[in-house]
């Protein structure tokens, strides 16, 4: 989604990272949303490690209530997680966070991506990477999870 198709109705959530406007999550994100035409966009944060610390610290006060993290921030997002899913907590990172009620609960999608592939060893990173894109986008905009699409929307 282009800036000026965002309207008043259109749902936001944040993606996290030193280049989260560029970054994977946010180009394989929207592509799943876009493929649905679902009304919602994520929008980029791009910070460094100087200001990671104030940013999650305030993350629960603030409007963000949805928030895909970068590989270079899932495991120090963890300390910030008041509950996280029991993935997250044996893994030490974190896929995603929501904040509800001023309590930030992290999530690990690894186990949810095995269930989804009847033989996920064979998986290279990226197939494993668009599943959990896949999942937030069914989680938070009730998208249908259809792995038959993922090499397509894997495309550069």
């Amino acid at each position: 989604m282009q800036p000026h198709e965002i309207k008043p109705d259109t749902e936001l959530c944040t993606v996290l990272g030193y280049n989260a406007q560029t970054g994977y999550a946010r180009r394989y994100f929207n592509r799943i949303l876009k493929h649905y035409g679902v009304n919602a966009t994520a929008i980029a944060l791009n910070i460094g490690d100087e200001h990671f610390d104030y940013t999650m610290s305030n993350v629960a006060k603030s409007k963000v209530d949805k928030m895909i993290i970068e590989r270079e921030f899932a495991e120090k997002t963890l300390s910030f997680c008041d509950e996280t899913n029991e993935a997250a907590g044996r893994e030490g990172r974190v896929d995603f966070i929501e904040a509800k009620e001023g309590r930030i609960y992290g999530h690990c999608l690894d186990d949810e991506v095995e269930a989804l592939f009847e033989k996920s060893a064979f998986l290279d990173d990226k197939v494993r990477f668009v599943a959990k894109m896949m999942l937030i986008a069914a989680r938070w905009y009730d998208t249908p999870i259809d792995i038959d699409l993922i090499p397509e929307l894997s495309k550069e």
